[in-house]
Formats: C-alpha cells, structure tokens, sequence
C-alpha cells in the first residue's frame, strides 16, 4: 500500500473512499462517498472546491454531489454515457451476477450497513451536469486527464491528476473487495459490474506511465500501478 500524493485528501470509510485533490487553496472533489460523509469534508477542509467529478454514478460515488452543486453552485462533472443515470439516479440494470451467493461474507453485511447508515440507499439525483469524453483534460484543480472505463458502468472513468502522479480509480479496481472482504489489487465483483468482461479490458488502461499510485473507491491506495493491474488480471472477476 501507498502513502497519499501531496495534496490528495482520502475521506469516507474502510469501505468506501473518495478524495480530495488540492492545488494553490482550490480543490476537486473526486466522487463524493454518500451522503453522510459530507460532515467529513467539511471539518477536513478549508480549500474552495471549484468542481465535483465522478468517476461513474453509482450510489457510493454521487453521494452529496447534488448538495452541493445546489447550495455552492459547485458544477458536477461526469463522462457522457453516465449522465442520465447521474441525472435520474435510476439502477443502471441487470449486473453480472446475483448479490445471493455474497451474502455468506460479513463484508457484503456491513457494506449494506453502512450504506443504509450513511444514506447510499436513495441516491440524489443531480439534475444538472457537464459532460466530458475520453481524453479530455478538465480546466479544473489539478487538471484531471479522463480515461474511459467502461464496464463496471458504460461511462465508468478513471482519472489522471499528472502533477501528483495520482489515478483515482474508481470501482475499475479495487484493494478491498467490498463484499468479500479480501485484500490486494482485484476486480469489482459480479454482482456489482455490468459488463466483466469489459471491466477485464479496461484495465490495461489504468497502467499509465504518469501514474504513481492508484487511489480506488474501496480499499487503500497502492504503488506501482502496471503490477497492481497484472495482479489483478490474473485474479479475474469474482
């Protein structure tokens, strides 16, 4: 595992994560955890938060977005295939496989926990977003290069801040597997990814040269990004 770049900020829990990346007293909030986070990133910090971009909009992950946008004018950010589902804050469908055969692990148990505690499990919708596309380099705080991975999500993305070598990942990768509970460089598990194989080959774009550590949305952040890929690839989907 990997100590945090400067002037990256992990919040949320164990089990669910999102970040703040700081630059010259500004900030981007990437994700926003679920709702009951949000005293979090108001005790953690003092910088303006000039944009919120989501990785992809899954309940974890649009969390209090919506809440800011309309009580700070904060514009949301998010990858074209994925607005609707931001902006409805419908289910994205039929996943991969059953959530039934999970249920054996206490993770999947405190997984549902804390979402039920924390308020992920009625997702605000965020009536008003700005889109981007592959490759795109948003003129937001740290300057964030999109990369577009698809499968856990159709818009799902990861994205690039080059200044402090950080790839906020997302649900592309995960270190804690949130309903098994195992450690270590892994897929999402079935049961909450759309499109396994698609999701298997997306990762080979989370192997940036410019990327030092890999930041995902469960788990710890962890180093050397090429071999935390392969690692994962040879695991496969569980």
């Amino acid at each position: 595992m990997s100590a945090l770049p400067t002037g990256v900020r992990r919040l949320g829990s164990r089990l669910v994560s999102f970040f703040l990346l700081e630059e010259d007293g500004r900030a981007t909030l990437v994700d926003a955890g679920a709702p009951g986070y949000r005293a979090q990133l108001d005790a953690e910090t003092t910088a303006r938060i000039d944009a919120i971009v989501l990785t992809h909009a899954h309940a974890d992950h649009v969390g209090f977005a919506e809440a800011l946008r309309t009580e700070r004018g904060i514009p949301v950010y998010i990858h074209e295939a994925e607005a609707e589902l931001a902006r409805s804050a419908k289910p994205s469908g039929k996943n991969e496989g059953s959530m039934l055969p999970y249920l054996r692990y206490p993770t999947a148990w405190r997984l549902l926990l804390e979402f039920r505690r924390r308020g992920a499990m009625r997702p605000r919708p965020i009536h008003e977003v700005r889109t981007f596309a592959d490759g795109e380099e948003l003129d937001v705080p740290g300057r964030l290069r999109v990369i577009h991975t698809p499968g856990h999500t159709a818009g799902h993305c990861v994205l690039l801040s080059e200044a402090t070598g950080s790839l906020f990942v997302g649900d592309a990768l995960c270190t804690l597997n949130p309903l098994t509970g195992e450690k270590g460089p892994q897929m999402m598990p079935k049961a909450l990814t759309a499109d396994v194989q698609r999701a298997l080959d997306s990762l080979d774009r989370l192997a940036n040269p410019r990327a030092r550590v890999l930041l995902p949305g469960h788990g710890e952040p962890i180093a050397d990004p090429a071999a935390a890929v392969e690692a994962a690839k040879r695991r496969g989907p569980t």
